[in-house]
């Protein structure tokens, strides 16, 4: 288990300050923000690259920033994709006047916070490109390349990436640099054991005694596929094996690799695997240019490694080699571009203009909305637990800590906030989004904010205009998840949902007995999940684990809208 930290709850936020105060000649913290950049500010007229994710996975993403390698990191909570506020305010502190790239694994929760930051970056005049690493190749066929996840092969991308950076390349140069990077990298990792996330009495998942799993995740996902133990002869052909299945055409031999430590398999044991991959490759007429083996990417105590291969071209050798000085990776003699004085990035305030001009029917109708937004924190907190364990079949187990942290956060907006419905709303979304990140929290975000805004702060709330307002936010839900009927979602009890408030508003029924038809609903839909296979998401590699258990975000909105249903239908205190 983590056996060294307070409450588990701010866990992030103590490794955060806890590693600044060690590396100061490093990065320094970026002001109310969960990241860093490199010590003195960006390099005026460099492209700058960020990367970021969840924590628990040292030395990625903060023990990379430094010279020949990235300009600056940003952590998510466990396993937790950043916020897009985290994102983007990091982004912004990073950035030194010729573009940034954000560059990330490819999970759904980080390609939907990185791309709001994106945007948002993008508006204020900040050329910004984005790059996820796609190298598990237990993730998905060679034909769905795109839906791979990302796990030790981002150490390579990012390498190699941050050096072209340092070289002076230009924004174009440095993203298909990085590109070509990731096209060329594959990876493939075994579990042991599951890890122990702080505070928790078990693994997120256990490898029976005598097995392992081939094909694990870095979030604490199991693996795809067991098979007994085997010596780390027959280990390291497996893993030499399913990876040289997918050697480009045309590569030249040449080889960036990896043999990746996941927290508890030590470097001794690691040592003992690499002589075994070395000697195979070598027979399979790869050159291995600078192989690293060790702890890259870790997955908190998680009994596991994984052999990540780079297929290197001229180009791509010369940025992999090139020296680097970071926290926890130095290679060469690299020295730091001369810097300017930092510039002071203010994050602007949010304009209070919307609560100023809220009728009294809306700021009346506000107090309903914060009972409701009251009822979601308390019923996500009852059922913290129950959420976990469900995202542990087939994910991580996240979801009942990232939900409770997300709508405790929620109601503490709304409570302090004055103004209008859409004002409550918007300030209750945005801090469920940035307190939550990861999927849930963007997205619950967005449906929260949505409905503030087709309630707007000005018109009575009528039972039609509420069902008007979340068919609006349903919309714009689906539109930005890109999430179908089917896909085993949240969006697969959100559609009955809405299509049932509808329905019933529409037929004359007051809002609360609506709310409540379309509760019920709701919750069905959700049961109804257990039967489908996954399609997008983190539970999508492990599809066949996942049949027979309901979707977790499908779960956690039936007790949501079921709550919030009681809260409308309560008398005012």
């Amino acid at each position: 288990m983590t056996h060294v930290h307070n409450d588990p709850a701010d866990f992030r936020s103590e490794v955060l300050r806890g590693f600044a105060a060690a590396y100061p000649q490093y990065v320094e913290r970026v002001a109310e923000a969960s990241g860093f950049v490199r010590a003195g500010g960006p390099t005026e007229g460099k492209v700058s690259l960020l990367v970021g994710g969840g924590s628990g996975h040292y030395p990625s993403y903060s023990g990379v920033v430094g010279t020949g390698f990235a300009d600056a990191a940003v952590l998510g909570d466990l396993f937790a994709s950043p916020s897009a506020e985290q994102v983007y305010r990091v982004g912004r502190a990073a950035e030194g006047g010729a573009g940034l790239v954000l560059a990330f694994g490819n999970y759904a929760g980080d390609r939907l916070n990185f791309a709001v930051a994106a945007d948002r970056l993008q508006a204020e005049g900040i050329d910004t490109r984005i790059v996820y690493v796609t190298d598990d190749i237990a993730s998905g066929s060679a034909a769905e390349a795109d839906l791979r996840r990302g796990i030790a092969g981002t150490f390579t991308v990012y390498k190699i990436g941050g050096a072209a950076a340092e070289a002076g390349l230009n924004l174009d140069e440095v993203e298909r640099v990085m590109r070509a990077a990731n096209a060329a990298t594959f990876s493939f990792g075994v579990a042991f054991e599951g890890c122990t996330m702080p505070g928790a009495d078990e693994p997120l998942f256990h490898v029976e005694p005598g097995q392992m799993d081939f094909g694990l995740g870095i979030h604490g996902e199991p693996g795809i596929s067991s098979a007994p133990w085997m010596p780390a002869r027959e280990l390291a052909a497996q893993l030499v094996e399913t990876v040289l299945a997918e050697r480009p055409d045309g590569a030249n031999g040449h080889a960036a690799v990896l043999v990746n430590g996941l927290g508890a398999t030590k470097y001794e044991e690691l040592f003992v695997l690499f002589g075994e991959v070395a000697e195979l490759l070598a027979d399979a007429d790869v050159e291995l240019v600078a192989p690293e083996v060790g702890e890259l990417v870790t997955s908190l105590d998680m009994a596991g490694c994984s052999l990540s291969v780079t297929w290197l071209d001229d180009e791509l050798e010369g940025y992999w080699i090139a020296p680097a000085s970071t926290p926890a990776f130095r290679r060469g003699n690299a020295v730091a571009t001369q810097r300017s004085t930092p510039r002071e990035r203010k994050v602007p305030e949010a304009s209070t203009a919307a609560a100023e001009e809220a009728s009294e029917a809306s700021v009346a109708a506000a107090a309903v909305v914060k009972r409701a937004v009251t009822a979601l924190r308390d019923t996500v907190n009852e059922h913290k637990e129950e959420l976990g364990q469900l995202d542990a079949v087939a994910g991580d187990g996240d979801h009942g800590i990232g939900m409770s942290r997300g709508a405790t956060a929620a109601a503490e907006a709304a409570e302090a906030t004055d103004g209008g419905v859409q004002t409550v709303l918007t300030a209750a979304g945005a801090a469920f989004g940035d307190r939550a990140g990861g999927t849930s929290g963007i997205l619950w975000g967005v449906l929260l904010d949505g409905i503030g805004q087709g309630l707007g702060n000005t018109d009575e709330v009528t039972a039609e205009r509420v069902a008007a307002a979340v068919q609006s936010a349903v919309d714009k839900l689906q539109t930005f998840s890109k999430a179908e009927r089917g896909d085993k979602t949240m969006l697969d009890a959100l559609f009955p949902f809405v299509e049932s408030l509808t329905a019933e508003t529409g037929a004359g029924r007051t809002l609360a007995d609506a709310w409540n038809t379309a509760a019920a609903a709701a919750v069905a839909a959700a049961e109804d999940t257990a039967a489908l296979t996954p399609r997008i998401g983190r539970a999508r590699p492990l599809a066949e684990r996942s049949v027979g258990t309901p979707d977790p975000g499908a779960v956690s909105l039936g007790m949501i809208v079921t709550a919030v249903g009681e809260a409308l239908a309560a008398p005012p205190a």
